[in-house]
């Protein structure tokens, strides 16, 4: 080490600062921007808190009083708020970023005072942060891998401790959830959609037989496709009618208020010269000319094609297309059509439904795949329930493997981006990169410290759009499926390409000069310089820490789309309205592999670099401070995985505690210390043993609601030898099946013994205090037709689009409303009311209505359409 350059002996607190000063700066006009602007803009920082599309607004008097107190604007507002306003998996990732804040803080509690003088004192000539990791240990000091192996075992065993309640925690909280009253009520609840439905069983009379008194109804689905190509085209002439409507109104009226103005500025001349002319304004034929009518041209290739009247053309096309298209709604809804392998069966109760879910088996007879539970109708995806299983098995391999090849080559640009974070060290060897020694060490900081880590940040965000896309390509039926796919995969990156190829990229690139010259020093070398790649994740954290949560506490994306971008992008009345109650939404498949993998980076250093645990403590505590306000006030929720992804989010940290303890027995053994490599192998081996036998105990409780409930003190009952079949006896409504349970042996009635002690939900008697932290909600209510279009598909029951265009005071708004009744006929509705061109020529609605009458003001927008709680 001794042949480095000054600035090459070590960078870690010059990068560290670079990376913070501009971050915190940024991070402090944010927040101070954001509690200038969270008063005078309450649609960007408060939208829940009055906008009547919410399900249960926020009560006044649950608000902050008074002066905003900057340290507590939830007042005494719990996190259990946002489960019973917001949403369950809303109030589990807020559980998840507080669950890693204090794993982190028990972390520095239990490393800090015992690893810090150990490291510090070894004499390994490192410095700045690296004197505070495991790199500063020589060889000749072996005995102090002692400290760090027992420390490992009490702070890993806090985490298995933690994983292990979390998700008995989340399993009691679920059931509470899902059979609350509000929830068992719903449709969705006793509603179970099977796939590979054999031929012989998509009849209702073969259903009834099949599942007994307990079916209510059933959905058989037809292939919709040309219809829904149909009701397409009908939908994009409706809306460019309504387009072509406004663009007409707009040319006219901006004429009007030109000649308005010529008129008022006329007048006044004549007025001032003392002759008294009086002008008065035109007449409406005068600011409508035949050049204004909006026109097109027909088909797909632009400037060729015939030359149209766009309104005439919309008006044609809809006077053909929506008796053609009710005609066909008609037929498909008997049944007539081309049936699918897929059926929609709604039961009679909640438990009903649950017995069949899991009683059913793709590989028994009558081999119906139960694909879902409780998935409302939006969650569907339509057109993917037509593929069979052997394409879809097909579909799965082929995307499995194209994402697989995926993590692998991109790992070259990840690497390239590690090799930046530690880009002094090349120098000797790349002669061009020479400048580099002597450019000042706060540049030198923000190109090693800021720069990778913005560049990874941008890098990962293209990830979740490969991933859903690839999971949707995959024959997934619902979007919450989607989702935790997406989830699955984009950890999968995350863990592959931001931690390890930058780890081993960042620790490599900093000893290449030596390795070319002593390859046989490579494993010594790395073993020396890996612990050094964590200064990189410091950097990351701070910007994903600090800068994000500034970030989503100013809400930049909201302020800017609906303070600029909005007002040049909402051309009509419906956009202005959408964009005004639409509330955005968390993608769970992309939030816990994003901050999940900060967990896990935090649990693979927490042995060899305790303080990256530090760092994260106070990222995650910001994190959480951000999205906790957000999760109140701002934020709606529009995929609903029940808690899945939480489940799935907490069982991936146990990455970080294999890495771990595979990095400390590795760096044991290129030291050559069989102590704590035994002892530290052990400790593998229970944790692998303790882990499985965790996740069979739990995992099948995760996806299915219990038989019974023994009581409210003791929890829901479990039965562990049979997680795939409920009990017959209890359900004798359900016909029996050729699935019978396996015969239960000696050593699998052993384990279910041992299941039943270390890991029965009832252990820590949280479902009665899952249950006491929900409110009572009133009980969904459905009309009759509601009930029995409730899992059509959609091109069966959609309507036409309600058509809503500007008023003005010409007249001209009436007549075209007028003229396009008469000539499309009945099934369109159009209408100029509620909205109006104001002095400035811009679009206006009337929003006072809306927040003044609430619900009541919302059934009077003409486009509002009421969504019903399947």
């Amino acid at each position: 080490m001794a042949n480095q350059t000054p600035q090459q002996q070590g960078s870690s607190l010059s990068a560290f600062l670079a990376t913070l000063i501009p971050v915190a700066i940024q991070a402090a006009a944010f927040f101070i921007l954001f509690l200038i602007l969270r008063v005078r803009m309450k649609r960007v920082y408060r939208p829940r808190t009055y906008l009547p599309t919410v399900p249960e607004t926020l009560r006044s008097e649950d608000l902050p009083q008074g002066r905003f107190n900057w340290l507590n604007p939830f007042r005494n507002m719990p996190d259990e708020y946002v489960l019973n306003h917001q949403s369950l998996d809303g109030y589990l990732y807020l559980r998840f970023l507080k669950m890693l804040m204090i794993i982190c803080f028990f972390g520095c509690c239990i490393t800090f005072p015992v690893l810090f003088p150990v490291n510090a004192t070894a004499g390994g000539g490192q410095k700045q942060f690296d004197l505070l990791s495991f790199a500063n240990i020589p060889k000749t000091q072996k005995n102090r891998y002692y400290a760090h192996v027992f420390v490992g075992w009490i702070f890993f065993s806090f985490v298995l401790f933690i994983i292990t309640r979390e998700t008995i925690y989340c399993i009691n909280l679920r059931n509470a959830y899902l059979m609350s009253p509000f929830n068992a009520s719903r449709i969705s609840s006793r509603t179970v959609l099977f796939t590979d439905v054999p031929t012989e069983y998509l009849k209702l009379d073969k259903l009834h037989a099949l599942f007994g008194a307990t079916i209510r109804r059933a959905w058989l689905t037809t292939d919709c496709k040309e219809l829904g190509k149909e009701v397409e085209k009908r939908d994009k002439a409706a809306l460019k009618l309504e387009s072509a409507e406004i663009k007409l109104s707009k040319k006219a009226n901006k004429r009007r208020l030109k000649a308005e103005k010529k008129a008022a500025k006329s007048k006044k001349d004549a007025a001032s010269a003392g002759n008294g002319v009086d002008v008065e304004a035109g007449v409406t034929s005068e600011y409508l000319i035949k050049k204004d009518r909006p026109t097109h041209r027909l088909g797909k290739i632009p400037l060729i094609g015939k030359k149209v009247d766009t309104i005439e053309w919309s008006r044609s096309e809809l006077k053909t297309l929506i008796p053609k298209i009710q005609k066909e709604q008609a037929t498909l809804r008997k049944g007539e059509g081309k049936l699918l392998p897929a059926v929609f069966v709604e039961f009679t109760t909640q438990a009903a439904a649950q017995a069949a879910f899991r009683r059913m088996s793709g590989r028994k007879a009558p081999h119906m795949n139960p694909r879902t539970i409780s998935s409302t109708p939006d969650e569907i995806i339509w057109k993917n329930l037509k593929i069979k299983k052997v394409e879809r098995m097909g579909r799965k391999f082929g995307t499995n493997t194209f994402l697989t090849l995926m993590i692998i080559f991109w790992a070259i640009p990840v690497a390239v981006v590690g090799a930046i974070s530690n880009i002094n060290y090349l120098t000797d060897k790349v002669p061009f990169l020479g400048f580099i020694n002597h450019i000042p060490p706060v540049i030198l900081g923000v190109v090693t410290g800021l720069l990778p880590s913005v560049l990874l940040s941008v890098l990962m965000s293209l990830v979740p759009v490969v991933c859903r896309l690839m999971a949707k390509l995959s024959g997934e039926v619902t979007l919450p499926a989607v989702e935790l796919r997406c989830q699955h995969w984009y950890m999968a990156f995350q863990v592959v390409q931001v931690f390890l190829v930058t780890t081993i990229a960042s620790g490599a690139s900093s000893v290449v000069t030596q390795i070319i010259k002593e390859p046989s020093s490579a494993t010594n070398l790395l073993a020396e310089n890996l612990p050094k790649a964590s200064n990189f994740y410091i950097s990351y954290i701070v910007v994903q820490g600090l800068g994000i949560a500034a970030g989503n506490l100013l809400n930049i994306g909201a302020l800017v789309m609906i303070n600029i971008v909005g007002k040049f992008l909402d051309s009509s009345p419906r956009k202005l309205f959408k964009r005004y109650i639409t509330l955005a939404g968390l993608g769970w498949g992309t939030l816990y592999p994003q901050f999940g993998n900060l967990g896990i980076i935090a649990l693979s250093y927490s042995i060899i670099s305790p303080l990256v645990m530090g760092f994260a403590t106070v990222g995650f505590a910001l994190l959480y401070f951000a999205i906790r306000y957000n999760s109140f006030f701002v934020l709606g929720n529009n995929i609903n995985t029940h808690g899945a992804a939480y489940g799935r989010g907490i069982q991936q940290l146990m990455t970080g505690v294999y890495i771990s303890e595979v990095c400390l027995i590795g760096l044991f053994g290129i030291n050559t210390a069989p102590g704590p490599i035994v002892l530290m192998a052990v400790f593998l081996g229970f944790t692998a043993f303790y882990h499985a036998m965790m996740r069979r105990a739990l995992k099948p409780l995760t996806r299915y609601l219990p038989e019974t409930l023994e009581g409210e003190a003791s929890g829901p009952s479990f039965n562990f030898s049979d997680h795939w079949c409920y009990d017959a006896s209890k359900y004798p409504d359900v016909p029996p099946s050729s699935i019978t349970p396996p015969a239960q042996g000696k050593i699998s009635a052993l384990l279910d013994k041992i299941y039943s002690r270390l890991f029965a939900p009832q252990k820590f008697k949280s479902y009665a205090a899952a249950k006491a932290l929900l409110t009572q909600r009133s009980l969904p209510q459905y009309l009759a037709e509601e009930e029995e279009m409730a899992y059509f598909n959609p091109s069966l029951t959609s309507d036409v689009p309600s058509l809503w265009i500007v008023r003005d005071e010409m007249g001209i708004s009436k007549k075209e409303c007028a003229d396009t009744r008469v000539e499309v006929g009945e099934g369109l509705n159009i209408t100029d009311e509620y909205a109006r061109w104001n002095e400035k020529g811009k679009i206006e609605w009337d929003v006072a209505m809306l927040e003044e009458a609430g619900e009541a003001g919302l059934e009077k927008v003409p486009i509002y359409q009421k969504t019903t709680e399947y």
